[in-house]
């Protein structure tokens, strides 16, 4: 059909040859000697069997070159495909043909509201039902394969092919023998060869051109002539290896695939330049808007800015003017709290000071005192125990006397006159003796009594002292306190470590003092021990 059309156009092409399968067609279908035509005569004979219909097929085709008789029986025959030879058996053939559905049955099921059912029985065409009441199943088949034929040649089809990749039905095996015999069987490489070879694609000139005219403008426009306008097209688009007939344009294979690219690609151009010059002008017109706007919106921003800046710069001047007035009256405050504090401090201090003079005073008067009646107590204890050392001395030695003047007696006393008024005498100066004892006892006695009295007087004045100096520590903390919260309360004005020092000086010579008047009251307890020991 294709080299018909190449012959009509009277274009350069050599013949491809091919494999024709219409003697096979012919045989199977062709009217009325195919074998779906004898098959259906047979049907129509209520006595035929599939012994008569062979019989009838081999005397039918017994010289046609894709018709075999098998020699071992009597029913099957062989019919040579482009696959190859495929061998039927004839058995079930009649009663195969026969099943078939009465016209008046099919009329009324697909009459039927139920669409799947009026869908299994579509209705026949009128031709049919016209020329016979009979209709097999061959017929059918017939029909139905004539009306796709029909359809796809008023189509430009596009054919799927699927293949098998194995025998075993697993995956990941690829048989190659079997997929190449798959594909040789279904002609697909005999449509690829004859594709390859011929021309697939054809359009008329006044198709190409309506297409493919954006390719080549200029061509369209210099010239009226369909056949040069498509002839400059292709020489601009450089193929090669097309022709061009009375009428239409043959091109091989991807060449067409080449020039809707090309097409593509032009259109996308212009597609994006007509875009870009409207979203130009788009964005020109949104900008002018926008710019006319912002001006406005800008001359009524700044005009509040303008507001809100005297506003601001209004209030700045009473805010400063309100700070200077508060910070005066602060600072105001502030000197008139701390010229309170500092009057409070300094009279702390004086009071202090003058407390601490006084204390001073009183110390010194207390400490002279101390010392003229320790002086005092020296004094005299040191010459009582001269006295009592003068006494005892001029005892023993008097004693002495006595011993020896006794001892002279006793060797004058042979005589007993002598004797007598040495015994008078003694006995005199025995009493002399004992009333100087006596005298001496008495003033012991009274020397004892009058150290006691000194004693306990030198004990309560020191008894005294240590109140007064617990009272004097006791004033200083108090004082110490009430300064510190004078001076937590006030400004750190004055220092107040050397008014600490100075007290905690005077403290400790105080406390030195009552120490040493402790010693000297130990010491005179120690003397009186050895005064009592020698009585």
């Amino acid at each position: 059909m294709e080299q018909e059309e190449y012959t009509k156009e009277q274009i350069d092409w050599s013949y491809i040859e091919f494999v024709d399968n219409q003697d096979v067609l012919d045989l199977i279908e062709k009217k009325p000697g195919g074998i779906v035509a004898l098959l259906d005569e047979a049907c129509m004979f209520p006595k035929s069997t599939h012994e008569t219909f062979s019989n009838k097929l081999y005397q039918t085709f017994s010289k046609h070159k894709r018709f075999i008789k098998p020699k071992l029986s009597r029913t099957d025959f062989t019919i040579a495909h482009y696959a190859g030879e495929v061998q039927y058996q004839s058995d079930q053939f009649l009663d195969k043909n026969k099943d078939y559905v009465v016209p008046e049955h099919q009329d009324l099921l697909s009459s039927s509201k139920c669409t799947f059912v009026s869908g299994l029985f579509p209705p026949l065409p009128e031709e049919t039902s016209k020329s016979s009441k009979f209709s097999s199943i061959g017929s059918r088949f017939k029909l139905q394969l004539q009306q796709l034929m029909e359809t796809l040649n008023s189509t430009e089809p596009h054919y799927v092919r699927c293949v098998k990749p194995n025998n075993l039905l697993k995956p990941a095996i690829f048989e190659n023998v079997n997929i190449m015999q798959q594909l040789r069987c279904g002609g697909v490489l005999e449509a690829i060869r004859i594709s390859c070879a011929g021309y697939p694609t054809r359009r008329a000139f006044f198709e190409f051109i309506n297409r493919f005219s954006l390719l080549a403008p200029e061509a369209s426009e210099a010239n009226n002539d369909e056949k040069a306008v498509c002839q400059k097209i292709l020489e601009k688009m450089e193929l090669k290896g097309y022709q061009i007939g009375k009428t239409k344009i043959f091109l091989r294979a991807g060449q067409m695939a080449e020039l809707d690219a090309r097409r593509a690609q032009v259109l996308s151009i212009a597609a994006k330049t007509i875009q870009r010059r409207v979203r130009t002008h788009q964005a020109r017109r949104h900008y002018l808007a926008l710019r006319k706007k912002t001006i406005y919106v800008q001359s009524l921003w700044r005009g509040r800015l303008a507001c809100k800046l005297y506003q601001n710069m209004r209030r700045e001047a009473a805010a400063v003017k309100i700070q200077k007035h508060v910070r005066r009256h602060e600072s105001r405050k502030g000197y008139i709290k701390l010229h309170a504090s500092v009057l409070t401090l300094q009279t702390a201090l004086r009071a202090i000071a003058a407390r601490k003079e006084f204390r001073f005073k009183k110390q010194t008067k207390a400490a002279t005192i101390i010392q003229a009646r320790w002086r005092c107590h020296k004094a005299s204890s040191y010459y009582k125990r001269l006295k009592r050392g003068a006494i005892v001395t001029q005892c023993r030695w008097r004693g002495r006397v006595a011993r020896k003047e006794l001892r002279n007696l006793k060797m004058a006393s042979r005589e007993t006159g002598a004797l007598k008024e040495a015994k008078d005498k003694l006995e005199k100066r025995v009493e002399e003796l004992t009333w100087r004892l006596q005298l001496e006892k008495s003033l012991r006695t009274n020397l004892e009594e009058s150290k006691a009295q000194e004693i306990a007087k030198l004990q309560n004045s020191l008894q005294e002292l240590q109140s007064k100096a617990d009272e004097t520590n006791a004033m200083l903390v108090k004082e110490r306190e009430i300064a510190k919260k004078s001076i937590e309360e006030a400004p750190p004005v004055v220092k107040e470590t050397q008014v600490i020092v100075e007290d905690t000086q005077k403290v400790e010579s105080l406390t030195a003092e009552v120490e040493k008047l402790k010693v000297r009251m130990f010491s005179l307890r120690m003397l009186r021990l050895p005064m009592y020991n020698t009585c």
